[in-house]
C-alpha cells in the first residue's frame, strides 16, 4: 500500500513552490492585458528574437518554476514558441541537486548545465525561424487567454491573477497525487529496468521517461548516470525530454490540444536527438 501521507505532503510542497512563480506570471500577463495595449504586444514580438537565449538561460536554473511560467506565458502568446522550447529543454528539474548532494564533479556538472542551456537555445532559435512552426498561431493576442480561462478579469487584475493561479495549483496537486501514488505502487525500479542495459534504444526509452510531468524521471536518470547504469547519451535525452510540471501546465491552460501534441512531438524529438548527438561527440 502506498504511504498516502508522505505521497500527500510531497505532492502538497511540490505544488507549493509553484505558487510565486505562477502568481507572478499571470500578474503580468494580467497587466499586459489591461494596460499595455498594442504598443506592447508589438514591443514583445520585437523582443522574440532573443527570446530563446533568455529562456534558455532561465531554464538552466534548479527549479521547474520557470517551465510552469513559460507554459503559461505561451498559451496567452507573450513568448514564442522557439522560447518555450528552450525553457523546457533546458531546464534541470531535480537533476541539479541530486548530482550535487552525489558529490559529482563540478566539470561534469556544468558541462551537463551548459550542454542542456545551449542545446536548447540553438533549438529554440531554430523552431522560430521555421516557417508555419514557430508562429503557429498569432503572438500577443492574451486576451483571447483570459477569455478561455474564464478569469474574470473585469474585477481587476489582483483578481484575475489569483484566479488563474488558484485554478492551476489545483489541478497540479491533484495531478502530482495521483503520479505519485501510481509511482509509489510500481517503485522507482519500474523505470530504471526501462533504460537499463538497453544501449541502442537507450535515448528513446529515456526520453519517454523524462517526459513524465514529475521528479521522478529526472530522478531516476540521474541516479542511473551516477551509478554507471547508463551512458550520458541516454542520460541527456532524457534529462533534455524532461521539463517538470511544464507540459502539465501547458495542457491545462492552453486549449489548442493539436498544438500541445506538436509541442510534446518537438520536446520528445528533440531530446532523443541531442541524447544521440551526445553519444556521437562522445
Amino acid at each position: 500500500m502506498p504511504n498516502i501521507l508522505n505521497i500527500l505532503e510531497d505532492s502538497l510542497m511540490d505544488s507549493i513552490r509553484l505558487i510565486p512563480f505562477l502568481f507572478l506570471t499571470y500578474l503580468a500577463m494580467e497587466y499586459l492585458e489591461h494596460s499595455a495595449g498594442k504598443g506592447m504586444q508589438k514591443w514583445l514580438q520585437r523582443r522574440d528574437k532573443a527570446g530563446p537565449l533568455i529562456g534558455g538561460l532561465l531554464g538552466a536554473v534548479p527549479q521547474c518554476g520557470f517551465s510552469a511560467s513559460a507554459a503559461g506565458l505561451y498559451a496567452g502568446r507573450v513568448i514564442s514558441l522557439g522560447t518555450l522550447m528552450a525553457v523546457f529543454l533546458s531546464t534541470s528539474d531535480e537533476m541539479l541537486p541530486i548530482l550535487i548532494s552525489e558529490g559529482a564533479p563540478v566539470g561534469s556538472i556544468l558541462g551537463i548545465l551548459v550542454a542542456k542551456a545551449v542545446l536548447g537555445v540553438a533549438a529554440g532559435l531554430i523552431v522560430d525561424l521555421v516557417p508555419g512552426l514557430g508562429k503557429s498561431r498569432k503572438q500577443g493576442d492574451i486576451s483571447e487567454f483570459c477569455e478561455e480561462g474564464h478569469c474574470h478579469c473585469e474585477k481587476g487584475i489582483l483578481t484575475g491573477a489569483l484566479t488563474h493561479t488558484l485554478q492551476i495549483f489545483v489541478f497540479i496537486l491533484l495531478v502530482s497525487l495521483g503520479l505519485n501514488v501510481i509511482l509509489d505502487l510500481a517503485g522507482e525500479e519500474m523505470l530504471a529496468n526501462l533504460i537499463l542495459n538497453r544501449p541502442v534504444a537507450g535515448p528513446l526509452l529515456s526520453g519517454l521517461v523524462g517526459m513524465i510531468p514529475n521528479c521522478a524521471g529526472s530522478v531516476v536518470i540521474t541516479r542511473l548516470y551516477l551509478d554507471g547504469a547508463m551512458g550520458l547519451g541516454s542520460a541527456m535525452a532524457g534529462l533534455l525530454a524532461g521539463s517538470g510540471v511544464g507540459l502539465l501546465v501547458l495542457f491545462r491552460v492552453n486549449h489548442h490540444r493539436g498544438e500541445n501534441l506538436k509541442i510534446m512531438g518537438l520536446l520528445y524529438g528533440i531530446g532523443v536527438l541531442g541524447g544521440i548527438l551526445v553519444n556521437f561527440i562522445g
